[in-house]
Formats: C-alpha cells, sequence, structure tokens
C-alpha cells in the first residue's frame, strides 16, 4: 500500500474509497432505535461534497457562534432548514442560496441501493431521515473562524470517551476532479490548522444563551454588544440603589474533550433584590431573586476575557450584606440544588436568608460561595479569580 505525506500532526491508517465518487463502501444502522455517531461520520465522508456544501456547512455553524451558542449544525436544521443555525428561528429562509442543499445529498445517498445497513440489508431511507432529524447529532466546526474558504474538511465522531485523539475520514479533491478519502488519526491540534467537522451530539440548544437574551430586551443594547455604560451620576456614590454588573468572564481551562466541543458554564446568584425592609414583619414579605446566565465558551476563547455585561442585582441597597455566587459548566444529570444563605441587616441587625441555587449531578462546580458588598465594593472592575474562570465585577 503506498501511504502519502500528511501533515505532522496526522498518522495515515489506511486507505479507504480512494477516487469514490459515489456511496458504493459506506453502511448506515438502522434507525428504527438510535442513531451511530461513526456510521453516520462514514456517511458523511462518503457524499460528494462540493464547496457549496461547505460554505452551507459554515453558514450554519456561524450563524449558531453568531446566537451565543456553539460551532455546530444540527440535523434537524439540516433537513429543515438548510445554512440556519442553532438560536435561528428556523424558516428556511437559506435554502434558495443553495443549488442543492446537503440534505439532498444525504437523501440521496440513503435511497440508494448502496446505502446498506450492516447486515447488508437496503436501508429505509425515510426511517433513518426521521431518527437523523428527531436526534440531537449534529456536525461541531472547532475553530471554523480560521477556514480559507475552500479546503475540504476531515471528518470525524465523538467517541465519547476521554480520548484525545481518534479517527477520521480525510477528503481530498484530486486534480482530475475524482476524491481520494483517506482514514486517519487526528487531535485537536489538526482541527486548529485543517477544517475538521465532528460528529457529536447537542448539549445547549435547549437552553437560552446570553446573546440571544440581549436580542430580546430592547434595554440590553444594539445587538446585544452593549449592555450597560457607566456614567458619571451612577457611580458618585449619591444614590443608596446600585447595580451589581458582571462586566467579563475568563475560562482558563476545557472541561471537556475537543470532541464534545465548547463548554456551556451556568452563572448562578441569588439575593433579596431591592431589599429595604425596616421591621422583621416586613422581612417576611422578600422572596429571594435567582438570577441564571448561561454563556458558551468555544474551544478558541479559552483564555481570553468575554464580554459578559449581564446584571445580576439590578437594585443593591445598602442593607443587603452579601450574595451567594455559583458557577457551574453543564455536565447533566439529576437536578439537585446548593442550599445556602444570604445575609441581609435590618435596623443594625443581620438575618440570613436560606437560598437554594439549582445544578444537576454530573455538572462540573466551577466556584461556588458567597460574596460580600465589602468585598464587590473594594474590587469593583478588577478581574478576580474564581476557581477555574476570572470574573470582572462592577458596581454601577
Amino acid at each position: 500500500m503506498l501511504i502519502k505525506s500528511f501533515h505532522r500532526f496526522i498518522v495515515v491508517l489506511a486507505v479507504a474509497l480512494t477516487g469514490c465518487s459515489g456511496f458504493e463502501e459506506a453502511t448506515v444502522p438502522g434507525a428504527s432505535s438510535s442513531v451511530s455517531l461513526p456510521e453516520v461520520a462514514r456517511m458523511f465522508s462518503a457524499l460528494p461534497l462540493e464547496s457549496e456544501h461547505l460554505g452551507e456547512v459554515y453558514d450554519a455553524v456561524c450563524s449558531s457562534s453568531g446566537n451565543g451558542y456553539d460551532e455546530e449544525y444540527m440535523m434537524k436544521d439540516l433537513f429543515t432548514a438548510p445554512g440556519s443555525g442553532v438560536g435561528d428561528d428556523g424558516t428556511p429562509t437559506k435554502a434558495a442560496s443553495y443549488s442543492k442543499p446537503l440534505r439532498s445529498l444525504v437523501e440521496d445517498y440513503l435511497r440508494s441501493n448502496t446505502a446498506t445497513r450492516a447486515d447488508g440489508s437496503v436501508v429505509d431511507a425515510d426511517d433513518y431521515i426521521a431518527a437523523l432529524t428527531d436526534s440531537d447529532v449534529q456536525l461541531y466546526w472547532p475553530y471554523s473562524q480560521s477556514w480559507d474558504g475552500h479546503s475540504y474538511p476531515i471528518i470525524t465522531f465523538d467517541p465519547g470517551t476521554d480520548a484525545v485523539a481518534n479517527e477520521g475520514y480525510e477528503i481530498t479533491l484530486l486534480p482530475d476532479g475524482t476524491r481520494s478519502v483517506n482514514k486517519v488519526i487526528i487531535d485537536e491540534q489538526t482541527a486548529r490548522t485543517r477544517p475538521v467537522w465532528v460528529v457529536n451530539r447537542n448539549d445547549d440548544s435547549a437552553f437560552t444563551s446570553l446573546e440571544m437574551l440581549r436580542r430580546g430586551s430592547d434595554g440590553w443594547g444594539e445587538g446585544g454588544n452593549i449592555v450597560l455604560k457607566t456614567t458619571p451620576a451612577t457611580r458618585s456614590g449619591e444614590n443608596e440603589h446600585r447595580t451589581l454588573v458582571l462586566r467579563d468572564f475568563m475560562v482558563k481551562r476545557n472541561f471537556d474533550t475537543w470532541f464534545g466541543g465548547a463548554s456551556e458554564f451556568f452563572v448562578k446568584c441569588g439575593v433579596l433584590e431591592n431589599f429595604t425592609a425596616s421591621t422583621e414583619a416586613e422581612l417576611r414579605l422578600y422572596e429571594p431573586r435567582i438570577t441564571d446566565f448561561m454563556i458558551v465558551v468555544k474551544r478558541s476563547q479559552t483564555g481570553a476575557p468575554i464580554p459578559f455585561n449581564a446584571v445580576l442585582v439590578s437594585d443593591w441597597t445598602e442593607q443587603l450584606e452579601e450574595f451567594a455566587l455559583m458557577i457551574i459548566e453543564d455536565d447533566g444529570g439529576t437536578t439537585t440544588s446548593w442550599k445556602c444563605e444570604t445575609v441581609v441587616k435590618v435596623n443594625s441587625k443581620s438575618y440570613g436568608i436560606t437560598l437554594d441555587l439549582p445544578f444537576r449531578t454530573r455538572d462540573d462546580i466551577v466556584w461556588r460561595g458567597m460574596l460580600s458588598s465589602n468585598f464587590l465594593e473594594r474590587f469593583s472592575g478588577v478581574a478576580g479569580h474564581y476557581g477555574d474562570v476570572d470574573l470582572t465585577f462592577d458596581f454601577i
């Protein structure tokens, strides 16, 4: 077997489907129960991809990223709204711009006689398309911002382990117009320097990103880029009511393998907002307020401050002595909570108020604790270290 020279981060395992213009050697599993990530990766490697299809995937992952999610293209969008990303409204407006959307290639492949299950039987195309559309399977394109606009991808899949490398299918367009598909081993360094599509499962589409929250409120700035601006009047110290803002958010390490995609962080805090009770009886009238924001930190953003610019406590009065803060990285599981106690002052006497901040059993707790008003005042506008994240709070 002749082995070619490849990028120094790629080790060639075998040469498969060389010169293939159809789908003759790829197989797909039965669609009745589940969708196999390795088989979906193999199927996409067998499609006769053209530059238009690369552009479609790029359009979708850029749209998802712009909406505050990861660089991802869900199968349900691929079939129902080509070119749309997570957070789009699902209207297939971009489909008309593609002469033959990627979904057409998948449909042609599945309806061909060469699309077979592992046991050799012909796949039921409609069943398999329905299974893909209803699944959480997606194409994830890490470091997509560095794509040169024409290079073909290496297609791999999430092995579901802590592995740092995995096999993938390298697609090369040859001078005579045929394609070479080679099985290779790739790691994250490969994805930094070459286009790589990872077939994995979506983790964040069920949540509303911070960016989408901004766009849903007229008071959160044009396009969601600016939430608040500090003015001399609000920083004069003359007002009893102030606003606590989380200015920026920096993650110092990745919490999951690169095959799984970005990390989804939830910033949760609890406090008695706008607290002005003067008696113990009035104290009982106040209910704790829980603030919960999700921010997706892409692999390429690790180690760089990301503007957060969200209001955590809109009315912080002098009677609030501290608030509860918890930062988690979402990994699922059953719902539980952190029971904690925040402190308020009534007639110079401090009272503890019980709070429940929810999280899930498999989540990584990045940091949790109580932050006092004195601490926040002293370090307002200064980045502080909270476990594996740096946060900058500000009173305005």
